[in-house]
């Protein structure tokens, strides 16, 4: 996600959200393969794209070559009103690597910071196309699982490489908005739980009304009218701290909120979408030697993450119930951190149950059950979702809310204060950009498919502070066993080795395996767990 305020910073001469299309340079998305994975580990490469923001691109005169957007001003005879405005401006195709610093090559994707030519630009949005280059690739998500490899050892205090799901529409509003003639292939449609109000187009509509024009207006950059929608956000980080978060809205798809609606200020947790979201930061949640550079996940070095999203009954069509992290790196497969947190459970994936007790351990409004928890999630993950890749920094509160302490002067032995390690006067946007300018993220090696099919590995602990409990351990072991117990590369017994050894007295353990093709362990839960068919290939004590 980007804060409202956060796409100030961007500065290429022009940039704005348009909906005609432009003539003066065709657009040519960057190729980049990803992998669709069955359940046995199998996975086929598709050949797809990947498309940047509407937002960044240059907007013109559709008879010309007037700028329609310049600074934080609209051209007021070209944007009389909205629907003027989308008929008269239109957005041209993208210079990738020399105007905004995004490269491909292969299956991976590197994005630049600052990227200096004619002018600057400050970060980057982009999206996954699908094979028809035209409209977005929708993901599932339910009962499914999402694996990325990601380099961050190149983004210091204050910067985000974020990778999300956004509850958008595959054609970016073409088929729907009549003064939208640009559509997914010019990267419009753009919406998350934030509500942001500096997107120039929403629902074909120039979001011209309100728009401040002056640089000493807080306003400035923002229209009256926001655009929201739920947001999964799988992976916002930097090499100090991370964080995986739900942002649920009570709306289902793109929204065009007005007024209390948007959630703006000291209506915060009266708004359609919970902005703060749940999260689980590890440092925050009380294990400081997880994520880090020469840590138990070591961000000097490139790793892989894995987001499983399971279901109540283990098929596609059942309810949402638990987001769960695992990650993998030199080979092994390490179980996500435990809440070490006094008055709560040694979580270690996001539930309502878990974001309900968070909420109340560190005194947060939960805005996140208010909104209906994991069921707006469950709604927009069972229509479809699109995959947002992105780097940005953050005008509004320099990230303090990832990495540092927030509030700012907040005393970081209160929980749910400290977030990461960085100092709480770094990420300041300017001093970034001057101090920074050739820091990047790279995301490479997407994989999608069934539970425990898009990775393998050896199971390691997976905290430097504590023992890991039967749960936590017997999990990984039965991940790793997911994926090795169908590998025409491993032999049946090393699975069984694998499997056998999170069964205790009485049955398997949580999280463990008890079933599937060619499982020869136990097929029983200790209480209170029950045996559940994940997949063919798989059953879990849940």
């Amino acid at each position: 996600m980007f804060n409202a305020a956060a796409l100030l910073s961007f500065s290429l001469l022009a940039v704005a959200y348009g909906q005609q299309v432009g003539t003066n340079q065709a657009e040519v998305h960057p190729s980049l393969t990803w992998q669709v994975c069955a359940a046995g580990g199998s996975c086929t490469t598709q050949q797809a794209t990947i498309v940047i923001d509407a937002n960044w691109r240059w907007l013109h005169s559709t008879s010309g070559f007037t700028n329609c957007y310049t600074g934080n001003a609209w051209d007021t005879t070209l944007c009389p009103d909205p629907v003027t405005c989308a008929k008269n401006c239109a957005v041209e195709g993208a210079s990738y690597a020399s105007t905004y610093g995004i490269t491909t090559s292969g299956n991976a994707l590197t994005m630049k910071f600052v990227t200096k030519s004619a002018n600057t630009n400050i970060g980057s949005r982009v999206y996954l196309m699908a094979s028809d280059n035209t409209n977005y690739q929708m993901f599932k998500l339910k009962n499914h699982e999402f694996t990325f490899d990601v380099d961050v050892s190149n983004l210091p205090c204050g910067l985000n490489g974020a990778l999300y799901f956004s509850n958008m529409k595959a054609d970016g509003g073409l088929s729907t908005e009549p003064n939208n003639k640009a559509g997914a292939k010019y990267g419009t449609g753009y919406c998350d739980a934030q509500c942001p109000h500096d997107i120039k187009f929403i629902k074909g509509e120039a979001n011209t009304i309100g728009w401040a024009p002056s640089s000493n207006d807080s306003n400035a950059g923002r229209g009256k009218y926001g655009t929201c929608c739920s947001e999964m956000d799988i992976w916002e980080a930097n090499s100090i701290s991370t964080a995986y978060t739900p942002h649920s809205c009570t709306t289902n798809g793109p929204y065009r909120c007005e007024g209390t609606e948007c959630g703006d200020g000291s209506e915060r947790y009266s708004g359609v979408c919970d902005k703060d979201g749940c999260d689980f930061n590890s440092y925050r949640m009380g294990d400081k030697n997880f994520y880090g550079p020469g840590k138990v996940v070591d961000t000097a070095k490139k790793m892989t993450v894995v987001t499983q999203f399971i279901t109540a009954d283990g098929t596609d069509n059942g309810t949402l119930k638990e987001i769960r992290r695992v990650y993998v790196q030199d080979g092994k497969v390490i179980a996500n951190s435990k809440v070490n947190m006094p008055g709560m459970q040694a979580w270690d994936s996001v539930s309502d149950a878990y974001c309900a007790e968070q909420k109340t351990t560190f005194g947060d409004n939960n805005h996140y059950a208010t909104v209906g928890g994991m069921g707006p999630m469950d709604t927009a993950f069972a229509g479809g979702v699109v995959l947002v890749m992105s780097i940005w920094d953050d005008h509004e509160a320099n990230l303090l809310w990832l990495d540092s302490n927030m509030p700012a002067d907040g005393d970081p032995s209160k929980p749910g204060v400290a977030r990461g390690s960085c100092p709480t006067t770094s990420g300041v946007p300017s001093e970034l950009e001057a101090a920074s300018p050739n820091s990047s993220v790279t995301y490479s090696n997407i994989k999608f498919g069934p539970i425990g099919s898009t990775y393998t590995g050896t199971v390691t602990s997976s905290s430097s502070s504590r023992p890991v409990s039967t749960s936590s351990s017997t999990r990984a072991s039965s991940s790793s066993t997911r994926a090795s117990s169908s590998s025409s590369t491993r032999s049946s017994s090393s699975s069984r080795t694998s499997s056998t050894s999170s069964s205790v007295s009485g049955g398997a353990a949580h999280w463990a395996q008890c079933g599937g093709i060619g499982w020869n362990g136990a097929t029983s839960c200790v209480s209170p767990y029950t045996c559940t068919k994940l997949n063919d290939w798989f059953y879990q004590c849940l």
